[in-house]
């Protein structure tokens, strides 16, 4: 019997009843081998060239050799790769997986400290860095590849290399990448073979769902942005490997985030999708000098990685001139991809909401006892997809506490379902204040918050206290330097009294000059904000 791309069933995945795709790659090492089809199409464009998927099929090859005989990887096998974004990473990746080793994503801002801790837990038999990084490196036995002087003889060493293949289980680890860590160190959450195809399948149908809608652009026409860090779910799973399984294109921006020079790109490379964090957003609409580029090509324009405000929703369709169909998503490291998105329709009749599940995602409000919820009770998010990780690497306790025995990965967040199936997200767990026996939701008072002329951007924070447990705490950037800071703090109090109840306005308030803290997913590092 034929199947369609979007044609779910119900298989068995390790232990419990999950909806899988009926048409889906098994491997990745499956996904290059078929990607060479695509022959001279571009799959990676930058400012500086294009490479073809032919040309990068040949160079994976020749890598993945060397890394079996040269540096002798073998299946299950860590590499870690340390590097900002480049074409190496990408192919980096391709050739470790390929060979069934396991690609290790390190968080290329981190401290040497904090990097020590990542290959200290994963032990990788290779390292993959650039020179930055590769300075950052403790002194070990390590065998390390370095990018600039390393990778491109590699790459072409072998030119009559056979494409590489391992013999892998679908749920066999492909690759390590790390929660945020805004709490405590960094753990590892480990993503299989399956939880990519899985996500190669989500792609597909949201294709065939656009194609449905009147999409006149066929999918190996269209052109994505990656400009956020690809040791991020958001730029490894849901650009490079999709592209690479459906013949698209990836323009790669190079180098730390600069208005111009994406937008240069978007207008060189014809980008027709770019999803961004908020923080690039914001960014763009400081910039004043958008319209002298063509961005006429890109139009399906998303938010995220991090929460958003209605109102800076608005100000991007207002100022963006490809804003104007803006969706929204809500997804975690753990789960590989979004599990629920907001469509324009959706955004405008619920302003706020971040959408319904995504196709092979079950979503479930539970209260404390793992009871299911109706429609409008608050209570944890939880989902079980084929998306789901595995687990965090040799961290059983992390794990049985975030995912159960029938797969129900527990999110954290709290949430509320409307009546017509949207999620809308109330706070992270571990961010909630409890004042006085009440629940305070620092999303909700932030949001607020933002919303009033005078701030830019701010963070609800939970000051302890001898009586009352905790308080509300804000820390809040001027929209405009040299403000009068006693004068501003008193006109947020009376603001936020008007929109809030008493016990969540803020009672302790610190003006800050710089930005806040964000890390590369856009997300505010609460424990670095101070009052």
């Amino acid at each position: 019997m034929s199947t369609t791309v979007t044609e779910l069933v119900v298989e068995d995945v390790l232990g419990a009843p999950v909806q899988v795709f009926a048409e889906r790659f098994e491997a990745l090492h499956e996904v290059l081998a078929a990607s060479v089809a695509h022959g001279d199409r571009s799959y990676l464009v930058t400012l500086d060239g294009r490479l073809t998927f032919a040309e990068h099929a040949r160079r994976v090859s020749s890598l993945a050799h060397a890394l079996r005989t040269t540096y002798g990887v073998q299946q299950g096998d860590r590499v870690a790769i340390t590097a900002a974004n480049s074409q190496a990473w990408i192919e980096t990746f391709w050739a470790t997986v390929s060979i069934g080793a396991i690609a290790v994503g390190c968080n290329a801002w981190w401290s040497p400290r904090e990097l020590q801790h990542a290959l200290e837990l994963t032990r990788p038999v290779l390292v993959v860095a650039d020179e930055r990084r590769r300075a950052q490196l403790p002194e070990s036995a390590h065998d390390v590849i370095a990018i600039e002087a390393d990778h491109e003889r590699l790459a072409t060493q072998h030119p009559d290399a056979e494409l590489p293949r391992a013999d892998v289980a679908q749920d066999d680890p492909a690759v390590i990448l790390f929660t945020s860590g805004t709490s405590g160190r960094p753990k590892g959450a480990v993503h299989t073979h399956r939880n990519l195809c899985s996500v190669i399948g989500f792609h597909r149908s949201m294709d065939a769902l656009a194609a449905q809608y009147g999409d006149p652009v066929a999918p190996q026409d269209k052109t994505y942005l990656l400009a956020m860090p690809l040791f991020h779910v958001g730029s490894l799973h849901n650009l490079a490997v999709p592209r690479l399984a459906n013949g698209s294109t990836v323009a790669l921006h190079l180098g730390a985030f600069d208005p111009a020079k994406v937008l240069q790109l978007v207008q060189d490379a014809r980008v027709t999708h770019w999803g961004a964090v908020p923080t690039m957003a914001n960014r763009l609409l400081e910039f004043d000098r958008v319209g002298d580029y063509d961005t006429s090509s890109l139009y399906a324009f998303s938010l995220a990685s991090a929460p958003s405000s209605t109102a800076f929703k608005d100000r991007l369709r207002s100022h963006l001139p490809f804003a104007g169909a803006l969706v929204d998503s809500y997804g975690l490291t753990e789960s590989c991809t979004a599990v629920a998105l907001a469509t324009p329709l959706d955004l405008a009749e619920s302003p706020g909401t971040l959408g319904t599940p995504i196709i092979g995602v079950e979503m479930e409000v539970r209260d404390p006892l793992g009871n299911v919820l109706p429609p409008g009770e608050e209570g944890e998010i939880c989902v079980r997809s084929a998306y789901n990780m595995l687990g965090y690497w040799e961290n059983p306790e992390a794990t049985a506490a975030a995912i159960d025995a029938e797969r129900w990965l527990h999110t954290g967040d709290i949430g509320t379902f409307d009546e017509k199936g949207r999620i809308r997200l109330a706070a992270r767990r571990s961010d909630l204040i409890i004042r006085g026996g009440e629940n305070v939701y620092p999303a909700e008072v932030e949001g607020l918050l933002v919303e009033h002329p005078a701030v830019r951007e701010c963070v609800v924070l939970g000051v302890p206290h001898d009586d009352l447990g905790q308080e509300v705490g804000a820390v809040v950037v001027p929209t405009e330097a040299g403000i009068d800071v006693s004068a501003l703090i008193a006109q947020l109090q009376e603001y936020a009294a008007g929109g809030l109840a008493h016990y969540k306005v803020p009672t302790h308030w610190r003006v800050a000059a710089e930005p806040l803290p964000r890390n590369a997913t856009g997300k505010v590092v609460r424990p670095a904000v101070s009052l």
